[in-house]
């Protein structure tokens, strides 16, 4: 079955952390300078799944099982048209000393959740959105 879709982003949690990248601050890329999830637009037929852990591995040099995407959801795109996917997913502490960040983006962090939903330079859609889950789980 072929979905159409934009792209996929991923939260990657680290128990009351998620991962979190600085963008890099060109005008010409959206939400230059905020605070971002991995993730990116889909490359060929892949699947949400697959764009969403291609990016990760692109972005952190993490590569994790399709089976720890625990929570997946179709969302409006951040463009506006068409949709994307968004992903939630547990990391284990261990994965954290093998990062290596990649050439997009001026540097990571592993960020409170709390903070990154108060964060004024957080992309709103994804504050939103993990707002969303939580919510979905906490209740």
């Amino acid at each position: 079955m072929n979905v159409e879709f934009s792209g996929s982003k991923l939260a990657l949690l680290f128990g009351s952390k998620v991962l979190v990248y600085k963008r890099d601050n060109f005008e010409h890329i959206p939400f230059p300078g905020c605070w971002d999830f991995p993730g990116g637009g889909r490359e060929g037929q892949e699947s949400p799944e697959e764009c969403v852990l291609r990016e990760l591995y692109e972005e952190f040099a993490l590569s994790i099982p399709a089976t720890r995407l625990a929570y997946r959801r179709r969302v409006t795109s951040t463009s506006g048209i068409g949709s994307s996917y968004f992903f939630v997913a547990k990391g284990f502490h261990f994965e954290i000393d093998a990062i290596v960040f990649g050439a997009e983006g001026q540097y990571w962090d592993l960020m409170q959740i709390e903070d990154f939903l108060a964060h004024p330079q957080a992309v709103p859609a994804l504050v939103s959105r993990l707002r969303s889950y939580l919510e979905a789980v906490c209740s």
